[in-house]
């Protein structure tokens, strides 16, 4: 197979793949033996007729198709890789005559990665906030720190607000005891709300070995249909009350809970993890904001395809996270009254950000020459890696080329975001108090809201 590129311009790519009459013939071949099975002729056991008496039967080109088809699956996605090609969508393909003993040419038409000339992304005024962690934000810290360390310990007194009860239970529906509302020796934290509104406020104040009638109207909106709306009273026997007994805070509980030896040393490197988390975040934030930035001065459009195709990628994303919680898309989409399509729609401006800016970025990209070394693609590879605890070699023998090439990309594209922070106008300003950010918020989505209605 000989390929041969015609053209590459206007984000276009026109280019053949030529087969000699052999290749051609032996792809035909090749599904005769596979589709054999499936004729019945006259005259001869069904999947034993020969191939001459198949196509005298059906026509010389019955296998042809699937012969050309065969054809393309297998060399097309080399050439492309041969022709360093990136398309975005399928090619409209025209054919030479096609026939016995003659060679074939596929002459192709594709669609490729649009490459867009992009100005003033250099220099551009972007602010960023401030860092700053007090003593008292430390000190929450380690107290959080604390509380995940705290034993729970049984107690004489009434349970109150934090405290954990160990109890039987049952649950009824004026004399009838429904299913799924009983339990034997359920340890419950009053106060983390794991029971429907109004049960665990009820258990305040009770005592080991007491009995308690917890009153509670279920939601309208509960799971259980037969329950939804209804009242119900559960009948409970308490075992045993359990209180938070937090640990000492000195240099001990230190030891335990870290690699320092004193508590001095965990609030200093508790504030500048602090410190080196929220730098982070402020340097992610005016990136962001940079970007976008950069979008406003160069506004294009892109192919639908890449949107849509972007869209099935964050609805991948989506359902993984789903995956995490017992659930997948389509349980979502029934548990929120909502459709693919509705969800897809949801989708579509976040979509079309996304691939706006990375076409940009690219673009600059390949004007400034910026590009990705090898150890800086494995250095992200071993990164991806280390979320499924696996090494970026294994991780590496998994991937095609073709996956292989999105982490170089990846790598470009913040190389290219990092080189456009450097080169920005930065000025740090001071954090927004709540009542500023709230009002941003409202003000951003009312300017949502009107666009929508406009729309």
């Amino acid at each position: 197979m000989k390929t041969t590129l015609i053209s590459n311009e206007n984000n276009e790519a026109k280019l053949t793949l030529e087969f000699e009459a052999a290749e051609f013939d032996n792809a035909v071949n090749s599904v005769f033996k596979k589709e054999r099975k499936n004729f019945s002729i006259p005259g001869f056991r069904k999947g034993k007729a020969p191939r001459q008496i198949i196509e005298a039967h059906y026509g010389e080109e019955i296998f042809f198709q699937d012969a050309i088809d065969e054809l393309f699956k297998e060399e097309y996605p080399k050439a492309l890789e041969e022709l360093d090609l990136e398309v975005i969508d399928s090619p409209k393909v025209d054919f030479s005559e096609i026939g016995h003993h003659k060679p074939l040419t596929m002459t192709m038409e594709v669609p490729l990665y649009p490459v867009v000339e992009v100005k003033d992304y250099f220099g551009l005024d972007v602010d960023q906030t401030k860092v700053e962690v007090t003593d008292e934000e430390v000190d929450e810290q380690i107290e959080s720190l604390r509380k995940r360390n705290a034993r729970m310990v049984t107690t004489d007194r009434a349970a109150q607000m934090g405290d954990s009860v160990i109890l039987d239970f049952a649950g009824f529906v004026g004399d009838d005891q429904f299913d799924g509302g009983t339990a034997k020796n359920q340890e419950l934290k009053l106060g983390s709300h794991m029971f429907i509104p109004g049960f665990e406020e009820q258990l305040v104040g009770a005592t080991a070995d007491s009995k308690v009638d917890v009153d509670v109207t279920f939601p309208e909106d509960y799971s259980v249909e037969e329950l939804a709306g209804q009242k119900a009273v559960f009948h409970c026997d308490i075992h045993e009350v359990k209180e938070e007994q937090l640990p000492e805070l000195n240099d001990e509980f230190a030891q335990d809970v870290s690699e320092y030896d004193t508590l001095a040393e965990l609030k200093e490197h508790t504030k500048q993890d602090m410190i080196d988390s929220r730098t982070k975040s402020a340097e992610n934030e005016a990136k962001n904001n940079l970007v976008n930035a950069m979008m406003e001065k160069n506004p294009i459009d892109v192919p639908a395809v890449m949107i849509e195709d972007e869209i099935d990628n964050m609805a991948r994303e989506f359902e993984q996270q789903l995956s995490y919680q017992g659930m997948n898309l389509d349980m979502y989409l029934q548990y929120v009254h909502s459709d693919m399509d509705n969800f897809r729609k949801t989708m579509r401006d976040g979509a079309e950000h996304r691939v706006k800016s990375r076409v940009l970025l690219r673009s600059i990209a390949g004007q400034e020459n910026i590009d990705a070394t090898e150890d800086e693609v494995n250095e992200e590879l071993n990164n991806v890696a280390a979320q499924y605890q696996m090494t970026g070699e294994d991780m590496k023998k998994m991937l095609n080329n073709a996956t292989l090439r999105l982490f170089g990309q990846d790598v470009v594209v913040q190389k290219t975001v990092d080189q456009m922070f450097e080169k920005a106008n930065i000025t740090m300003v001071e954090p927004k108090d709540e009542t500023e950010e709230k009002a941003e918020n409202e003000k951003t989505e009312d300017d949502a809201e009107k666009n929508s209605d406009a729309e």
